[in-house]
């Protein structure tokens, strides 16, 4: 897909498509893209940006800009780091914001740092918003961070790819209250809304930066006088021209569901995760919660075996909660029963990441997950 011409029906599909989503982050006018993985989706943004703030960079190169800085928080996902790194600003110089005890960028955190980056000398041009981090399903609060992005000029990039879904609920849109302060989203119908991988979007409020920033009119490809709009060639605003077609499927998907049960799909994996948490609080001499109340469907956890249930919870305890965590993933994998993630975070050792992202699960699952992990930790 990279013109009118090659694939119409499929452009369009993405056109009708893509305007829906603006118009449900409330964008009213805009421009948006779908991006081979969330992770070029916030790469996009980052391009966009500079261009925004910086446009000669696009002819003179990195000698036309003074050292800027990104900015985002410590359990945000790796792709704005390596953001940094393709464009040229260096790792170095994409700034992590200390998180709260809920995995949520600090705001005032945020502020200290943007005023030390300018004592510096550097110019901060770029904040990293997480709806939905990958480990713990934290939302930062977009207002008081759009609020320092308004203080200090700085572009506000809000990366829901993983909460985007949570738009289509009424009952948990609130979690992305302050969205369209932002100036680019990024929002992954392949993760909430259960489209086949891939399929990452990145939307932007004002209409025709994409295009200025990428475009470099091939004329064998991109003729301006053709018998068609030609706005609807999207090859000249995107990095790779040709694209993969993945709106197909998210299109028969909306299709199928409807908006309405798009919602009702969304509040399923929601109350699932509410149920497994009350399940987890039930048998809290077997399960540690990580987070007694997840924002999203991350759901953080230790299963405790037998030998110590009866110990104080104290750091020498959660170590050996991480050191047999990945046992216990081998067993179930071994026996070919379950297969649920594991990971550290900042201080905390291996834990369990159970993620309610399938919307065929029921509560009889969820029961199973648990009874199952006990029949094979219980003697760790």
């Amino acid at each position: 897909m990279f013109t009118y011409e090659i694939a119409p029906v499929f452009i369009l599909m993405e056109h009708q498509v893509l305007k829906k989503m603006r118009d449900i982050i409330g964008f009213t006018n805009g421009d948006s893209i779908l991006c081979p993985g969330g992770a070029i989706s916030n790469l996009y943004a980052v391009i966009v940006a500079r261009h925004k703030l910086f446009p000669e960079y696009k002819t003179k190169g990195l000698k036309a800009l003074p050292q800027l800085v990104l900015f985002t928080s410590e359990h945000s996902h790796y792709s704005t780091k390596s953001s940094g790194s393709v464009c040229g600003f260096g790792t170095d110089n994409v700034i992590e914001v200390a998180c709260d005890d809920k995995g949520r960028m600090i705001p005032t955190e945020l502020e200290r740092l943007v005023k030390e980056s300018v004592t510096r000398g550097c110019t901060p041009f770029f904040v990293n918003c997480t709806c939905g981090t990958t480990v713990l399903g934290a939302f930062d609060q977009i207002n008081p961070i759009a609020d320092i992005c308004d203080k200090y000029n700085l572009w506000l990039h809000i990366d829901a790819a993983w909460g985007g879904g949570c738009l289509l609920s009424r009952k948990h849109r609130h979690k992305l209250n302050g969205i369209t302060r932002a100036s680019s989203v990024t929002w992954n119908p392949h993760k909430l809304m259960s489209a086949l991988l891939q399929c990452s979007t990145v939307h932007f409020k004002e209409d025709g930066l994409l295009l200025d920033a990428n475009q470099m009119c091939a004329d064998y490809l991109f003729q301006q006088d053709k018998h068609y709009d030609v706005s609807y060639d999207t090859g000249d605003k995107v990095i790779q021209c040709g694209r993969h077609n993945d709106i197909f499927k998210l299109w028969l998907m909306w299709r199928s569901k409807g908006t309405e049960g798009y919602e009702q799909h969304i509040d399923h994996l929601f109350d699932m995760t509410e149920y497994m948490v009350s399940k987890l609080k039930e048998r809290s001499d077997r399960y540690y919660l990580i987070v007694p109340e997840p924002e999203c469907v991350n759901i953080s956890f230790w299963y405790v075996p037998t030998r110590l249930r009866n110990m104080p919870h104290n750091k020498q305890k959660e170590q050996e909660l991480g050191r047999i965590t990945p046992i216990l993933k081998g067993r179930m994998m071994n026996e070919g029963t379950l297969m649920i993630g594991y990971q550290p975070v900042g201080d905390i050792p291996n834990f369990f990441r159970n993620i309610i992202s399938n919307p065929g699960v029921q509560t009889k699952d969820i029961d199973h997950l648990l009874d199952t992990l006990d029949r094979l930790g219980h003697d760790l």
